[in-house]
C-alpha cells in the first residue's frame, strides 16, 4: 500500500529537495448511536484499518496542488489566498475548507503543498471518507507547520470545514472518531459535553463486517439537513416545558410524558428516535463492558428498526441487507451505519460463519434489490497521524 502511494506521488509531482512525508487517516464505523451526535447524545464509533493515505511535501510558493488516485481525472490546484468554494473543484473543497478553518483560527500556513491522496474507503458508503480526508489534511498541516494542535481541536476544525465551507451540517462524531481512534477500542462520546471513554473491543470469536449496498449516498443531496431541522423543531417544542439543552438530555420517561407538546407527528417520530437511540447507546456500551455481546447485538438490531421506522433514513437497500443478516446463523447484530439513504450496514458475526454470512446475505440482497453487495472484513485502528517507516527517507 505505501509503495503504491510513493510511486503515485513520484509520478504526479516533480522531484524536489523538500522532504516528503506519509500520513494515514482512518475511516470510521459507528457501532450504535446514529443521528444522535447533533442531537447532543451519545455515539459509539471506532476507527478502522481502512482510510486515506496521504503523501505531502512543502512548496516554496503559496500554491496547493491536490491529486487523488480515486479521482485521477479531477486534479485540483489553487493559491492559499484563494480559498473559495468552487463546485468544479469537487472533492478538493474539503482540503480548501480545512485550510480555511486553520487560517481563520490564526494558525500560520506559510507555504503551499503538494498533496496526493489514496483512499481505500468506498466513496459514498457512509464510512466517513470526507472526515478521513479532512483529518488527513489536518495532520499534514499540524506536522509541516509545527502547529501543536491537539487531536480534539483538529476534529473541531475539520467539522467546521465541513459545516461552514462545504455546507454539510454534520455533527462532531465522524471527525472525533477519525482523530481519536484507538486500536482494539471503540469510544463512547457525549457529543454535547465532549466527554469520552474508551471501551475495549477485543472480539476474539467474532468479527466486524461492513456490507456496502452499492447504492451511492450523496449527503448534500439527501434529507440529512431536513432531519436536523425536524429535531430542532421538536426540541423547541419540548423546551416550552422541560429545562433541556438538547434531545440528548431527555429521558424516555420525560419524552413519553411530554411528547404531546410536539404537535407535528413527523417531528415527534424524529425526536423519539433521538431520545431512545441515545439511551440505547448508553445501555449497549454498558452491556459490552460487561461482556454481554449478545445483548449488545440485540440493541444494534433495535437501532436499525428505529432508524427505519421513526427516523426514516434507511431505505430499501439497507433494510434488505439488515434483514438478510438477521436471518443468518452466527450473527450477533446488524444495522445500518452512517447517515443512511444508502451506504453500509455493520454486522458482528461469529468467525466460523463469516463465509456463509457473505454468501447468503449477498444472494438474498441481490434477489431483493438486483444489486451486488460488497463485504469488508475490518479491524479497529488508531487515529490519524504520520506513518513512520524507512521508506520515508527515500522519497
Amino acid at each position: 500500500m505505501l509503495q503504491t502511494v510513493i510511486r503515485a506521488f513520484r509520478d504526479i509531482f516533480p522531484e524536489s529537495n523538500e522532504e516528503t512525508k506519509l500520513f494515514f487517516s482512518p475511516g470510521r464505523v459507528n457501532l450504535i448511536g446514529e443521528h444522535t451526535d447533533y442531537n447532543g447524545g451519545h455515539v459509539f464509533p471506532c476507527a478502522l484499518n481502512i482510510g486515506t493515505y496521504a503523501a505531502a511535501r512543502l512548496r516554496q510558493d503559496n500554491q496547493v496542488n491536490l491529486y487523488s488516485t480515486n479521482f485521477p481525472d479531477q486534479p485540483v490546484s489553487f493559491l492559499l489566498d484563494e480559498l473559495f468554494y468552487k463546485e468544479k473543484d469537487g472533492w478538493g473543497n474539503y482540503t480548501k475548507g480545512v485550510l480555511a478553518a486553520f487560517i481563520d483560527q490564526g494558525y500560520k500556513i506559510g507555504k503551499g503543498l503538494d498533496l496526493l491522496f489514496y483512499g481505500n474507503i468506498p466513496n459514498g458508503a457512509g464510512l466517513s471518507s470526507s472526515a478521513s480526508l479532512e483529518l488527513a489534511v489536518s495532520v499534514v498541516l499540524n506536522n509541516f507547520f509545527s502547529l501543536s494542535v491537539d487531536p480534539v481541536h483538529m476534529a473541531k476544525l475539520s467539522q467546521k470545514a465541513e459545516n461552514e465551507f462545504v455546507g454539510m451540517n454534520c455533527g462532531i462524531m465522524d471527525q472525533f472518531a477519525v482523530a481519536m481512534g484507538k486500536k482494539d477500542h471503540a469510544v463512547r462520546l457525549n457529543c454535547q459535553t465532549m466527554e469520552y471513554q474508551y471501551s475495549p473491543l477485543t472480539l476474539t470469536n467474532e468479527s466486524i463486517i461492513i456490507a456496502n449496498t452499492n447504492k451511492r449516498r450523496e449527503l448534500s443531496d439527501s434529507k440529512y439537513n431536513e432531519r436536523r431541522e425536524e429535531c430542532e423543531r421538536a426540541l423547541a417544542a419540548l423546551q416550552t416545558k422541560l429545562d433541556i439543552r438538547s434531545l440528548g438530555d431527555v429521558t424516555i420517561e420525560q419524552f413519553e410524558e411530554n411528547q404531546h407538546l410536539i404537535v407535528n407527528p413527523t417531528d415527534r417520530k424524529r425526536a423519539k428516535h433521538a431520545v431512545y437511540e441515545n439511551i440505547r447507546t448508553i445501555q449497549a456500551v454498558d452491556l459490552l463492558n460487561k461482556g454481554d455481546i449478545q445483548g449488545f447485538g440485540q440493541l444494534m438490531n433495535q437501532s436499525h428498526l428505529s432508524l427505519r421506522d421513526d427516523y426514516e433514513v434507511s431505505g430499501r437497500e439497507l433494510d434488505a441487507l439488515a434483514e438478510a443478516a438477521w436471518m443468518q446463523d452466527g450473527v450477533i447484530g446488524s444495522r445500518m451505519t452512517g447517515a443512511g439513504f444508502g451506504g453500509c450496514t455493520v454486522s458482528i458475526v461469529k468467525n466460523e460463519k463469516i463465509e456463509s454470512f457473505k454468501e447468503n446475505v449477498g444472494l438474498l440482497y441481490k434477489k431483493e434489490t438486483g444489486l451486488e453487495a460488497d463485504f469488508y472484513l475490518v479491524e479497529t485502528g488508531n487515529g490519524a497521524g504520520e506513518i513512520f517507516n524507512t521508506e520515508n527517507s527515500v522519497l
